[in-house]
């Protein structure tokens, strides 16, 4: 007794469900140039036409092509099993992104697509599909169709047409839009994929042209800035596969004109573009978030941080479909949350405070405290954090002579400090005392601030001052009155 029956679901309805998976136009385009890379092509050409009440969309390339059975597999619904495996660098998991990024956009696919000089076609109308309500794929393209699709040069390569363009422009309904509008849809998927591929088009000889324009990338971590800040390279293992983490600290804004602030913000803007960027194959996936580990906020908005992915880790980060959704493994987030901690907080002090030269080309260190150790068992117990950006911020502003009054002050306030006076023992008036060169120095320097500046008027009152100054009193009268002679600071 046979204890199965084999059911096939009916193709009208699981089709226009397929329509309904969640794509947008832009998540749709860069779907199905992934199909393009996936076939080795170094040139994709893709172009929008606009036509009364209706248009088309082509896309190009002159990768290896196909032969009959693989045109055939790869118009199936589902022609992949995703837990198997695949080549190095694809892109394509599910073999439903061809089918459901064309039907997200019109009703009829048609792909012509040749191999070693013979071409072959397939076409998918869903105004057929409907009234039969049957799977029926034709072999041959609409002749009316297959005149917009032209030839293809050389001996292999592939051509994607999609028209019946209901769900990207309304044609066939009443809401059909207006030329304007569909040239600005195009204008915005344009930007969208000089981002999406950018790392791609970038290290590759991978070029794309959208209406005959060759695609330009959007870099968002602005590589060639002077002022970016680099974190270091860290790779982590998840279920036994490496991922690379790249932190980047974006410049603060002063350090752009106008247009390369705009252009820097990219298409979200800035407070928007802030979070883990996360890559496959060196194609986009996800951007402009935190993956639940932290809010938004905008001072953190130069912290940008680069995760790429090998192709093997899909089911661990939960990759769905459109390639557009993400969900980090739990094994990842606590290393994924201390690399951003630290470069968040670095966001936060440049936004602030403008820090201009702390971190660049140096690993990352420092904090807006304003006093660390010494490091100093002999000295001073604490010192001011001379790298402190509101600091760097004063003195970038002051002429030689108020800095060196500045300095000697600070000096002054980091000796007078409660922590490094607790534990003084009094001076013995016999002897001149062994001093350091940094220490007699200092009491020149502070001495000729205080003639200069008439606060004393004779000797006598210069070392009674200087004795009674918070730093020097483990310096008997005798030393005081050396290191002032030998600095010839005379007194009339």
């Amino acid at each position: 007794m046979e204890k199965t029956i084999l059911t096939q679901p009916s193709a009208t309805p699981v089709l226009y469900a397929l329509r309904s998976i969640g794509y947008r136009a832009k998540t749709a385009i860069a779907d199905l140039i992934d199909n393009c890379i996936d076939a080795s092509a170094g040139r994709v050409q893709v172009d929008f036409l606009f036509e009364e009440f209706d248009g088309y969309i082509k896309i190009k390339d002159n990768g290896i092509g196909m032969n009959n059975d693989t045109l055939q597999n790869a118009m199936n619904i589902g022609s992949k099993d995703p837990r198997d495996s695949r080549k190095p660098k694809e892109l394509g998991r599910f073999g439903m992104g061809l089918k459901t990024a064309s039907f997200s956009l019109g009703k009829r696919l048609s792909v012509l697509t040749k191999q070693d000089g013979m071409y072959y076609e397939r076409c998918w109308d869903l105004d057929h599909v409907s009234d039969c309500n049957k799977w029926e794929l034709f072999k041959d393209i609409p002749t009316e169709v297959k005149e917009k699709m032209g030839e293809i040069e050389g001996p292999n390569g592939t051509i994607v047409c999609i028209d019946k363009l209901d769900r990207f422009m309304g044609a066939g309904t009443d809401k059909l839009i207006k030329e304007s509008s569909f040239n600005s849809k195009v204008r915005r998927i344009k930007e969208h994929m000089g981002f999406v591929f950018h790392s791609l088009i970038s290290k590759s000889k991978l070029s794309i042209s959208i209406n005959g324009n060759l695609l330009m990338p959007w870099d968002p971590f602005i590589l060639d800035h002077p002022r970016l800040i680099e974190g270091e390279q860290q790779v982590i293992k998840v279920n036994h596969h490496k991922i690379v983490v790249t932190p980047y600290v974006l410049p603060h804004s002063s350090y752009f004109n106008a247009t390369e602030y705009n252009d820097a913000g990219g298409i979200r803007g800035w407070r928007d573009h802030q979070g883990f960027y996360i890559y496959r194959e060196n194609r986009l996936l996800h951007f402009g978030d935190w993956l639940g580990l932290f809010p938004k906020d905008t001072a953190s908005q130069l912290a940008r941080i680069r995760i790429d992915l090998p192709n093997t880790a899909d089911a661990e980060w939960q990759v769905d479909v459109k390639k557009s959704m993400i969900t980090a493994p739990e094994e990842a987030k606590e290393n994924l949350k201390a690399i951003a901690e630290i470069h968040r907080q670095v966001s936060k002090e440049i936004f602030y405070f403008r820090t201009k030269s702390s971190y660049a080309g140096q690993k990352i260190k420092g904090s807006l405290n304003t006093w660390e150790p010494s490091g100093n068992d002999t000295g001073c117990g604490f010192i001011l954090n001379r790298t402190h950006p509101i600091l760097n911020e004063i003195i970038n502003k002051l002429d030689s002579e108020t800095l060196k009054l500045l300095n000697v002050y600070l000096k002054f306030v980091e000796l007078g400090s409660p922590s490094n006076i607790t534990h003084t023992t009094k001076p013995i008036d016999e002897e001149v005392q062994p001093i350091e060169d940094g220490v007699k120095e200092l009491v020149i320097q502070f001495a000729k601030m205080m003639k200069d500046t008439g606060l004393v008027s004779n000797h006598e009152q210069l070392i009674d001052v200087l004795m009674t100054q918070p730093g020097f009193e483990t310096l008997n009268r005798k030393t005081i009155k050396m290191i002032i002679e030998d600095g010839k600071i005379i007194y009339e």
